[in-house]
């Protein structure tokens, strides 16, 4: 098992100080507020505070009332994790309903290529022509199993699956471990080939959900190059672990700045692995986590916005000065699995 150094109660202080700072935020319809409202949930579900729950639909609720966006991209499919947790709590049927029509985007209307594969979009345009990236995994492959196992639909397990597949195939570096940012299928290349902090959270969060969620995930053959990736990609990111237990914007870059995003995904998913050989560098990052995070919940030095940017110099200039969705839900994701980590128990052989 895994050998973690921390206190509960600071942990629980620090948990309700973000969801508070998170819910006080104007976040709207798109993935910044799902990946956020995904950490609330996950504090929700982990704590059973029934405050974060009412705050949580109080949100939602009201952006429903206001109009939902008339034509869904994969990044608001985010939106779709939340929905799930109101969905499962409250019973209420217009949850499930917005879920299922973000599943029939993503399996009737969302741009693929290649053996299926989703093509990243941000808006109802061509954004990416047959371009594959990392955050796709979180905002709909993830998604799109968490719904496939909730309804026992092999076919939508069997595609999200297939999202894993691919994106490992084009994005991880068989010689590294590691995981550039994207991959154009048109020009066969990963562009600036950077391998960049968050590029590799997405990932290795998402892949580490898998065996947890997909019950006899040993059946799947697909779930075996997750599973394999995944491992490989730790062992390559342990060893890029600052001093400060985090992760840089530019994971081997010496030069890239810190960045808490990135290494509250990383951090979350070597907890989610549950290897006990982590222990030390998950407890290295239950320490420089906390150093940022302000006394009002602001998760602090989480870059902005980043596309795949021309060259490593543009990922080094990326802001990181402001309070960022994504920033507080991946904390919330590590801080909330940091409660229950007594209760993680791994097949060592997968």
């Amino acid at each position: 098992m895994l050998k973690l150094e921390y206190d509960k109660k600071e942990i629980e202080d620090v948990i309700d100080r973000i969801v508070h700072k998170t819910m006080n935020m104007d976040l709207t319809w798109d993935w910044p507020c799902g990946v956020a409202y995904y950490g609330v949930s996950e504090a929700y579900e982990k704590t059973g505070k029934e405050e974060y729950l009412k705050l949580l639909k109080d949100r939602v609720d009201e952006l429903i009332d206001l109009g939902l966006p008339k034509v869904w991209t994969v990044n608001a499919c985010a939106m779709g994790h939340c929905l799930i947790t109101l969905y499962e709590a409250t019973g209420e049927q217009r949850y499930w309903d917005i879920v299922m029509s973000k599943i029939h985007y993503i399996q009737h209307d969302a741009l693929r290529f290649g053996d299926h594969v989703l093509q990243h979009t941000v808006s109802a345009n061509n954004d990416f022509p047959e371009q594959a990236w990392a955050d796709t995994l979180f905002m709909a492959a993830f998604f799109l199993l968490r719904v496939g196992v909730k309804l026992k639909d092999e076919d939508m397990i069997e595609d999200a699956l297939n999202q894993w597949y691919w994106h490992i195939k084009y994005l991880q570096n068989p010689g590294n471990g590691l995981y550039y940012h994207g991959y154009n299928n048109i020009t066969k290349d990963h562009m600036s080939g950077i391998y960049w902090g968050r590029a590799n959270a997405w990932a290795a969060y998402t892949m580490s959900q898998v065996g947890g969620r997909l019950p006899e995930c040993y059946l799947y053959p697909k779930y075996m190059d997750v599973a394999g990736s995944l491992n490989e990609q730790l062992a390559a990111l342990k060893v890029l672990q600052t001093e400060n237990g985090l992760w840089k914007t530019v994971v081997n870059d010496p030069e890239s700045y810190e960045e808490v995003s990135a290494s509250a995904g990383i951090a979350a998913a070597m907890l989610e692995r549950g290897n006990p050989l982590h222990s030390k560098y998950i407890n290295k990052s239950i320490k420089g986590l906390l150093a940022n995070v302000s006394e009002d919940g602001k998760v602090m030095n989480v870059s902005g916005g980043t596309a795949i940017m021309k060259d490593i110099d543009g990922y080094r200039n990326i802001s990181r000065d402001w309070i960022q969705g994504w920033g507080q839900g991946l904390a919330l994701a590590f801080f909330s699995k940091l409660l229950v980590s007594d209760q993680i128990e791994k097949d060592g052989a997968l």
